[in-house]
């Protein structure tokens, strides 16, 4: 599992630093069609694997049976797609339908942490590890979570590359840590704040993130037909 995290996030992370000489040797569309070219059949490679074994290894704990867990696992795996996909605020960006652009946000989930992605990934891995219970959950965790910390430094690295002073700026008013800005003062939300979420990319990760729930056995079912 971590060799197929590992490659995935070399190339992930790899084509994500040079972006901004891939598209200016390719353009900015043809760049987004070649990194998800490259990245989503690693993605789905790795997931399919993920789902194949992910009762492997030693089992560490079992809670499954307690009450409320269930529903606190459901809980903390909906609340994070709200901080796994945030910055996906113009989907015609994502399929390359319009030019993608490299966007400096300062609203929405981006006031509660800069880097909503690893928190998002951080609270998803806490929730399964938790109801996994088993060595393979918490070493496909460590993994995730450790590309996540990287793209943190090589998020900033890169913003600050592109936007320099203006990103500085943004950097002092957020934190990487959730609510930290907020709490001590740099961060100040709008008294109509709930408004920043009322947009249609917010409403598709709610319906996408309780498809997704309710499509786990086909997931599954068709993971399986692949032996992987």
């Amino acid at each position: 599992m971590l060799i197929l995290l590992f490659i995935f996030a070399v190339a992930h992370s790899g084509m994500a630093s040079f972006r901004d000489s891939g598209e200016r040797l390719m353009g900015e569309r043809a760049y987004r069609v070649l990194f998800a070219g490259v990245s989503l059949p690693l993605a789905v490679s790795a997931v399919v694997y993920f789902i194949n074994h992910r009762y492997d290894g030693v089992q560490l704990w079992q809670v499954q049976s307690i009450p409320g867990v269930h529903q606190l696992v459901w809980l903390l795996s909906f609340i994070s797609f709200f901080f796994l996909y945030p910055s996906t605020f113009n989907l015609l960006e994502v399929a390359a339908v319009d030019k993608p652009k490299m966007h400096l946000w300062e609203t929405g989930i981006i006031r509660i942490s800069r880097h909503p992605q690893m928190v998002g990934q951080l609270i998803w891995c806490i929730a399964h590890t938790l109801w996994m219970g088993n060595s393979m959950m918490l070493t496909t965790s460590l993994g995730l979570v450790a590309h996540h910390i990287f793209g943190v430094w090589n998020g900033d690295r890169r913003m600050a590359a592109r936007y320099g002073k203006s990103f500085e700026v943004v950097k002092n008013r957020t934190s990487i840590i959730p609510f930290a800005a907020i709490l001590d003062g740099r961060q100040k939300l709008p008294n109509n704040y709930y408004k920043e979420f009322v947009r249609v990319p917010y409403m598709t990760i709610l319906v996408l993130t309780l498809g997704a729930y309710l499509a786990h056995p086909l997931m599954q079912e068709a993971s399986y037909h692949l032996h992987w």
